[in-house]
């Protein structure tokens, strides 16, 4: 899978060791992996990489992951971004907590790498369908993420690598608007430099192929934010 199309968690753990190790076997697993070591260089990240899944340590000094949490699912932009807590803290009233504030699970340290790594991978089922082979549909749009092919109204569209990735990130988050810098981070890799011109470049691409049969062009341009389908 190329690195621009694999699923990428933000992992949030204040311990340099149990963040290495966290990231080694999230990234063994396939997944892209970008790291903060506290909740302010966390919420920063998320608005610049929009990662696919959150995993936040609880207990971090200044900002706590339940701070985090918070501010994310309170914000329209992040609030379906799913947020797996880990956690020391094993009461059930801090399981509440931590739910009640939004996280979409809760991991008791000590926990099995195994168990963290499943979990990852049912929150990705929702927030990155595409990734786990599942077919996506918006008004009369039909991507099949295994085939590689579009539709619409039944009809085949022709679209290159890129306007597909492109494509697949709107029909994941319907409605999100995403910057041109969302997308180039997405769809072409953080490591790789591209003109954000570049962007607008293949979303004329992907609008003509979208519109080939006929029909009105589903993509929206948000001026001075971005771009965002429907």
């Amino acid at each position: 899978m190329p690195l621009a199309d694999q699923p990428t968690v933000l992992l949030v753990e204040d311990e340099p060791a149990q963040r290495e190790v966290l990231a080694y076997n999230l990234e063994a697993e396939g997944l892209r992996v970008i790291q903060a070591a506290n909740g302010e260089e966390a919420l920063l990240l998320v608005d610049e990489a929009a990662p696919d899944v959150v995993v936040l340590d609880w207990m971090m000094p200044n900002l706590s992951g339940i701070e985090v949490c918070r501010r994310l699912k309170t914000r329209p932009e992040t609030r379906s971004l799913p947020v797996i807590m880990l956690s020391a803290r094993s009461e059930e009233v801090d399981r509440v907590r931590g739910l009640e504030t939004g996280a979409d699970d809760y991991v008791v340290k000590p926990y099995s790498v195994v168990e963290l790594l499943a979990r990852v991978r049912t929150q990705l089922r929702r927030s990155r369908p595409a990734a786990v082979g599942l077919i996506l549909e918006w008004d009369d749009i039909r991507l099949d993420s295994e085939t590689h092919r579009v539709y619409r109204s039944d009809k085949i569209l022709k679209l290159g690598p890129t306007e597909f990735r492109l494509l697949t990130t709107f029909m994941e988050k319907p409605g999100r608007v995403f910057s041109r810098e969302q997308l180039l981070d997405r769809v072409w890799g953080r490591d790789i430099y591209v003109d954000t011109r570049t962007v607008d470049v293949h979303i004329g691409r992907l609008r003509k192929a979208l519109c080939v049969h006929g029909g009105d062009d589903p993509l929206r341009t948000v001026r001075g934010a971005g771009y965002a389908l429907g």
